[in-house]
């Protein structure tokens, strides 16, 4: 059977909300990376932004786009990043999270990683049998934030394609159905509370719960 066409969102978790992408969002996306750097953009077909006018471009040609579909992470009602689904297959049942930005205090908590599992809940929920991951393939801690979150190296697309003027190796990673139970009992088991202590410092890392087993 097909899969569904995800929606727009929102979608909610304890720490973080998966909510659509608007224009009203762009003064505080413009808070969140005016003070970040530019290193944060190396691997992105955009950015770095000059000013708030650059981003709400970019937002308004995003709008109404149905593939990609981009979402913002909102923490306490204030975004801290953004994201999409893209390459939407629904006849596949294939479909992947990508254009991740996360801002400088949202990296590394549990409210991203709570939206990487809400929009891979999401996907599988829909009916799609592969969630795929694709990055640069020298952007290691892109790398490394995919094999974190459970998904498996494919292996690497030579010469993929040009952006900002160099070659992109494009390297492949994927979840696929079979393998979703295992890897969203780990994400789950992680985001309990009862593995944080009182400061929010994991007392096991994700890896421990996401691996084979």
């Amino acid at each position: 059977m097909p899969a569904q066409r995800p929606a727009s969102g929102p979608l909610q978790g304890k720490w973080v909300t998966v909510s659509q992408m608007s224009i009203e969002a762009v003064p505080a996306l413009w808070d969140v990376f005016s003070a970040d750097t530019a290193d944060t953009w190396t691997y992105m077909s955009y950015g770095p932004f000059a000013g708030p006018d650059e981003i709400r471009s970019l937002v308004q040609s995003w709008e109404g786009s149905e593939d990609p579909i981009f979402f913002t992470f909102d923490v306490d009602g204030v975004p801290q990043g953004w994201g999409s689904y893209l390459r939407i297959d629904p006849a596949m049942g294939s479909i992947e999270v990508g254009h991740l930005a996360f801002g400088p205090a949202f990296r590394r908590t549990r409210a991203a990683t709570e939206a990487m599992y809400l929009m891979a809940r999401e996907a599988f929920g829909l009916g799609y049998r592969r969630y795929e991951w694709k990055c640069d393939a020298l952007n290691a801690a892109s790398r490394r934030a995919a094999e974190r979150l459970g998904f498996t190296y494919e292996g690497t697309f030579r010469q993929h394609m040009v952006y900002k003027g160099r070659n992109r190796d494009t390297a492949w990673y994927s979840i696929i159905d079979s393998e979703w139970p295992r890897v969203r009992r780990g994400m789950e088991r992680w985001l309990d509370p009862s593995n944080f202590d009182s400061e929010g410092r994991q007392s096991s890392p994700l890896a421990d719960y996401v691996g084979d087993g």
